[in-house]
């Protein structure tokens, strides 16, 4: 019996204490890759939508608890994070959609909605303006993850790519 499905979860301590220790040391002004989220687009591009959502609503909910914030903002997030990114999931075409390029553009965009819906729910400030909270809480942060994401799919073999 396989247990394939467990390898997301089993890598996921490694990659959230990453998180939680040198990433800060690598954030701009506040705005920091997000590692949780590559690992989660990569196997829901691997597996499936259902599958996705799934492991998103479980990463989610280690984070709010791993990291202290509300609970259910990331769990709300990556798990809408997981479906979207579950449309890229087809077996005709992961080997496209795992390219250096095309993997960092959907990371780009599933990055936009993940870090909108937790701006949304976990840090809404009325003082701030919304143009500019979108900005940089959104947009520069998903291009810093899609740019980290180029160098973590490019350091994986192609032969553990598509097992």
């Amino acid at each position: 019996m396989k247990y394939t499905f467990l390898i997301p979860f089993l890598l996921l301590i490694p990659v959230l204490i990453l998180q939680m220790t040198v990433i800060p040391f690598l954030s701009f002004n506040g705005i920091s890759p997000d590692l949780i989220l590559i690992l989660l687009v990569f196997y829901t591009i691997r597996n499936n939508q259902m599958y996705g959502t799934i492991i998103g609503f479980i990463f989610g909910g280690i984070c709010d608890l791993a990291f202290g914030t509300i609970l259910g903002s990331t769990m709300i997030a990556k798990t809408l994070s997981g479906f979207i990114a579950g449309y890229f999931s087809s077996e005709n075409k992961i080997d496209s959609y795992l390219t250096p390029i095309n993997f960092s553009l959907i990371i780009f965009l599933v990055g936009i909605i993940d870090n909108s819906i937790f701006s949304f729910f976990s840090s809404f400030n009325l003082s701030e303006n919304f143009i500019s909270s979108l900005l940089t809480n959104t947009i520069i942060s998903s291009i810093y993850t899609s740019f980290i994401s180029i160098l973590v799919i490019t350091s994986i073999p192609k032969r553990r790519l598509f097992e």
